[in-house]
């Protein structure tokens, strides 16, 4: 047993609560109700178990953490907290952090309700959460012109999440946000570039009929000098070069522990094969986008090269909402099985993993030796996974079949970074997918996470959709700790954070933050928010310059098909037993029922 004092401002519910340690007794089977201190009152509340608990509980022998919070002195003042761990199971903790709002910084570079972020970051840090994760917008930071960088409002962000003793994952946002899932502000790239691309539209990636998707730059355009002199990669790195010099204080303090870098629509490294904003909806297979005039450039060079220059990119793959079979492309035995498919899904999946490789190097550069890490995000595409062909995989640019692994190869690149695969859909069963979208992200989230373990990097991951019940909670720790807790020590599969999507005053809500706080409580295994994280074998050192380049043959050697790791059928830290009360048995129901239908 390891006991830990801290001295931490007031400036959050539990840290409140804590102040009165001393005379307050917490009673897990009533979340957030506080009983006056007493061996016998407290093994009475134990044995007599949650239904009889309320006879020795009465109103006025119990305190809500509001009614406390009332009784204290809202100045900001210093007390010594004292934190408990049990050492080996404190090796099985996983940190949780929380997304903040997409405009918690406006289009227009302002931070305009600073008083409820702090308030909001303060319910989070009362919460156990350990820090949060944020965008920062390039079409905020150099809206101006080329290389004019306001960092203020951001900085205003940073020093109030340090101030709450919150860490930080910052996302290098080189993409528009609007357009896609969940979206609910729009921040276009910046102006100047939207500009270039009115006189040459084909600097953003294109579908077959020739339609623009201006929410990120085609990879097409990586290293073409297109923009006032600079490449689309030297426009990244300069954003990044500017990060760092504006944000040393906060990379000296440790504020910020990891970079996670933009690398595709959404932030993620695919291809916006499913954009909303062109009428894509669920469960369409979507559509490759390669038809801007300098992918088909590359592509007929590729094609020649191989002996083939009567090859042109695909002309019969259908729309954004056909199913997979009414197209010639991916119908069974259709042009993906033949050479000349299978070259082009090769070469379209193959420029993603240069296109991340080549921006990962150049953030490795900027940030080497600032102690953190970096991070890529990969699209949980779970949509016609159970079909042979894998559409939406094949048309997102995830080159991955039964017999073909297209993640493995993404995990191998990152390696050389010392980057950490951070993967979505964390929190969906197969249960709770409509059966025509032959979808299942349970397998495919067993599938992206081993494919990472085996190639010795860390993988982290978030929900897709913001959920509030204790079913999702359930399935998040399931996959967060594969096969469950180890009692003597850090268990061997275990990931290395959580990002929950996403802050918002649903989640804030009193029965919705309460399911939250047993949520964090079982992803630190069941012990108390922790602020060091060498601890739990987090050891987070000068970042390293990246390994030498990795030849595309010896990363496509990771393409060969292995069965994942094993999982349990279900978490051994459930939220549902945490809970107590009606709200436990409810959980508990909503799993039996959503168990009959898998």
């Amino acid at each position: 047993m390891t006991t830990l004092t801290r001295t931490t401002a007031l400036g959050g519910l539990g840290e409140k609560i804590s102040a009165y340690h001393s005379r307050c007794f917490f009673c897990p089977h009533f979340p957030f109700l506080n009983v006056l201190e007493s061996t016998e009152g407290a093994s009475k509340v134990w044995r007599q178990g949650v239904n009889s608990a309320p006879a020795f509980c009465s109103r006025s022998a119990i305190q809500s953490p509001r009614a406390i919070a009332s009784e204290i002195s809202t100045t900001e003042r210093k007390v010594a907290t004292t934190l408990t761990y049990q050492e080996k199971m404190l090796k099985n903790y996983v940190p949780i952090f929380v997304m903040l709002p997409l405009g918690v910084v406006t289009v227009d570079n302002v931070l305009e309700d600073g008083d409820k972020l702090v308030k909001d970051l303060k319910e989070l840090r009362a919460a156990g959460v350990d820090g949060v994760m944020i965008d920062v917008w390039w079409g905020i930071i150099e809206s101006k012109g080329p290389k004019q960088y306001d960092w203020s409002a951001y900085r205003s962000v940073f020093q109030a999440v340090q101030d709450c003793g919150l860490k930080l994952q910052a996302i290098m946002s080189f993409h528009q946000c609007g357009g896609n899932v969940g979206d609910v502000v729009t921040i276009p790239i910046p102006k100047w570039v939207l500009e270039i691309g009115e006189s040459d539209p084909d600097i953003f990636y294109t579908n077959l009929k020739g339609n623009r998707n201006p929410e990120y730059l085609t990879l097409g355009v990586d290293n073409l000098h297109l923009f006032d002199g600079r490449t689309a990669v030297q426009i990244y790195c300069d954003y990044m070069k500017s990060f760092r010099e504006n944000m040393s204080d906060f990379l000296e303090t440790g504020l910020i522990i990891d970079i996670e870098v933009g690398l595709g629509p959404a932030g993620e490294l695919r291809y916006p094969s499913y954009p909303e904003s062109q009428g894509w909806a669920f469960p369409g297979m979507g559509e490759f986008q390669c038809y801007d005039k300098y992918l088909q450039a590359e592509f007929k060079e590729a094609a020649t090269a191989a002996g083939h220059p009567e090859w042109a990119l695909p002309d019969n793959a259908g729309e954004y909402n056909d199913t997979p079979e009414s197209s010639e492309f991916f119908r069974s035995n259709g042009t993906y099985v033949t050479e000349k498919g299978k070259f082009f899904l090769t070469w379209y999946s193959n420029k993603l993993l240069i296109h991340g490789d080549q921006i990962l190097d150049e953030a490795n550069k900027v940030f080497v030796g600032c102690k953190l890490k970096l991070a890529a995000k990969v699209s949980g595409i779970h949509w016609w996974y159970e079909v042979d062909n894998h559409a939406a995989e094949l048309t997102a640019g995830y080159y991955n079949l039964k017999d073909r692994d297209g993640y493995r190869p993404i995990a191998r690149m990152l390696s050389r970074h010392h980057a950490i695969l951070n993967f979505t859909c964390l929190e969906m069963r197969n249960s709770e997918q409509s059966a025509d979208a032959k979808s299942a992200p349970e397998e495919l989230v067993q599938q992206v996470l081993s494919g990472g373990w085996r190639e010795n990097i860390e993988v982290a991951g978030e929900n897709a959709l913001s959920r509030y019940d204790s079913v999702a909670y359930d399935q998040i720790l399931l996959n967060a700790r594969p096969n469950g807790i180890n009692k003597d020590g850090q268990p061997k599969l275990r990931m290395y954070g959580v990002t929950y999507l996403r802050l918002s005053d649903e989640l804030l809500q009193k029965t919705n933050l309460d399911i939250f706080k047993i949520f964090v409580k079982k992803m630190h295994a069941d012990q108390d928010y922790c602020p060091d994280p060498e601890k739990y074998n987090h050891h987070l050192g000068p970042l390293e310059r990246s390994k030498p380049e990795i030849s595309i043959e010896d990363l496509l050697e990771a393409t060969k098909a292995e069965k994942p790791f094993p999982w349990d059928k279900e978490t051994d830290m459930s939220v549902s037993d945490g809970a107590g009360g009606l709200v436990g048995l409810l959980s508990k129901l909503i799993s039996k029922i959503l168990a009959l239908f898998k």
